[in-house]
């Protein structure tokens, strides 16, 4: 008797995917309702179709919502997030889980059956979207979960199988670099991707992928003290460099008025082929009748995050300098207080008074925004009345690339040098008319560059799919900062309305208490990894859970 595979993967087997296709003669001697392996996998045009699916699985805006309630930039408008308080079970089941699975299993059905089509031309292309996607489950799944099953091959419902097993980390990002390679041999150049086809992955997206892990995987290794932190950290300083030296991206500037590029980088002025610095998007459509698809209006009076005050405590001032060394720092006296004299990607990512909201300028509340500030990026106040959006989501760009860069060159050497500093994240803070970072503008004012290298990418990548819980995990910074107490803004009554009935805890400088750190844990034994869902353990005898879950 054969052994049915019960597992999670064997499920994946039965996998729907629309596809269109222009009928000729030869599809037509096929009825409609009988479209087999056979008659489909015949060229180009149906692998790309098969890839179109894959695209269903890139990040959602609404995702940077809820990554940022992970870690201490952003508290959530209703409950608080278990996972940034510590305070979550082992799940039944597991979305990222399944969908990554989910992806995988797709990936390896369009390598397998595209791989006996020979004399088309583009089929390549498309199997290297297949390639990135797979590498992007892999690097998913390994950042959350640890060792998991690297599944490279599909199964067949009635196969006999041996159950899956929890392979080593180290061999399944392997598999995602392998992958990625032949993403990069494989996919058109940006500058070769047809207007109309922005929106599809490029071998610069699978470049910036490669970098993105190592990052974070060569800084998990070195801070973790487990693997080989410097083999990964080269292949993200090789891979970002590839990027920087190809001439091919830049960073966005608003030609209008170039103080506000980092503002209009996500609105829809930032979006389209002619924006060099977006890499890879997640598309929405161009306006109300020309949609793919819309999110709700990005506020966090709608249930999303609110920034903390911790985020807003990050921006540096405009000479540099953090709030306990620069002069422009003051006691505040207003709401709009701590935006005087500050990077102008706080008022960009945060709003205040200043900016329209809803029908009229922003007003600071506790009751819509538990920590009595509200996120501005993304946010389109025009689109509020028709209550939805179609604003682009960026899932990888080139800011981010220069800031991988930097950190990379500087955990591997333990220093990086002023002309490295010059060609990645200064480009950035000139956007943001910061001053230059420097050894000796670090020495001289008693900084530390490795702080300042780690603040200046939580500023640029703030509300940007969960940078900052990724990076406490890799870091291992996780165990510090989430236990905290998380902080709002200083109360002001006569300018926050309807505070009178609220039950507000304040500090004794009358800083909103959103969060006791009574209240927050995080245990460095079981947190830095993910449970894997209890389901799937009962399934498989062959997966193990993660210590102390």
């Amino acid at each position: 008797m054969k052994l049915r595979y019960k597992n999670y993967f064997l499920g994946l087997a039965f996998w729907g995917l629309t596809i269109t296709y222009s009928c000729d003669q030869k599809l037509d001697l096929y009825p409609e309702d009988k479209l087999t392996d056979a008659v489909f996998w015949l060229n180009a045009t149906h692998v790309r179709d098969a890839c179109n699916y894959l695209y269903s699985f890139v990040p959602a805006i609404e995702t940077n919502l809820t990554y940022e309630n992970y870690a201490d930039d952003g508290v959530p408008s209703g409950s608080f997030n278990q996972i940034s308080d510590g305070s979550r079970l082992a799940p039944g089941g597991d979305t990222d889980w399944n969908s990554n699975y989910g992806l995988i299993r797709n990936c390896n059905n369009i390598l397998e059956k595209s791989a006996g089509i020979t004399g088309q031309a583009g089929v390549d292309r498309y199997r290297g979207e297949a390639y990135f996607f797979r590498a992007w489950a892999n690097f998913e799944l390994v950042k959350r979960f640890g060792d998991v099953p690297l599944i490279l091959q599909t199964f067949d419902v009635f196969d006999t199988l041996t159950v899956a097993h929890r392979t080593n980390r180290e061999i399944v990002l392997d598999a995602a670099y392998a992958d990625l390679d032949n993403a990069i041999a494989s996919l058109p150049d940006v500058s070769n991707l047809p207007a109309a086809e922005y929106g599809r992955v490029t071998s610069g997206a699978a470049l910036a992928l490669k970098a993105r892990i190592g990052l974070f995987e060569g800084t998990r290794n070195k801070f973790h003290s487990k693997g080989d932190a410097a083999k990964h950290l080269n292949i993200a300083v090789n891979a970002s460099e590839t990027l920087m030296n190809s001439a091919k991206y830049a960073l966005y500037k608003y030609t209008q008025n170039p103080d506000l590029s980092y503002y209009y980088l996500f609105q829809y002025q930032g979006e389209g082929s002619a924006n060099k610095e977006n890499i890879f998007v997640r598309l929405y459509g161009v306006n109300n009748t020309n949609n793919l698809s819309s999110h709700y209006f990005l506020a966090s009076s709608q249930g999303g995050s609110c920034p903390t005050r911790a985020l807003a405590d990050a921006y540096r001032y405009v000479d540099g300098l953090p709030m306990d060394k620069s002069p422009y720092f003051k006691k505040q006296k207003t709401t709009l207080t701590e935006f005087e004299n500050r990077d102008l990607r706080m008022e960009a990512t945060i709003y205040n008074k200043k900016y329209n909201y809803t029908g009229g300028n922003w007003i600071p509340s506790f009751v819509f925004w538990k920590s009595g500030y509200s996120f501005r990026k993304y946010v389109i106040p025009e689109d509020y009345s028709i209550a939805k959006s179609f604003v682009d989501n960026i899932v990888m760009r080139y800011g981010e690339v220069l800031l991988t860069y930097a950190e990379a060159k500087f955990e591997l050497n333990g220093s990086i040098s002023d002309a490295d500093l010059n060609k990645s994240i200064n480009l950035i803070r000139a956007r943001a008319k910061m001053p230059a970072l420097t050894n000796s503008f670090v020495t001289s004012n008693g900084l530390d560059m490795r702080t300042e290298i780690r603040t200046e990418r939580r500023v640029e990548l703030a509300m940007e799919g969960g940078h900052r819980y990724w990076d406490l995990i890799r870091w291992k910074m996780a165990e510090t900062e989430l236990p905290k107490s998380i902080l709002g803004s200083k109360l002001f009554p006569k300018e926050q309305p309807n505070t009178a009935g609220l039950k507000l805890a304040l500090t004794a400088d009358s800083m909103v208490v959103v969060q006791d750190a009574s209240k927050r844990s995080f245990d460095p034994g079981r947190d830095y990894l993910w449970p894997l869902p209890t389901t799937d353990l009962g399934l498989n005898p062959n997966l193990t859970q993660n210590p102390k879950w």
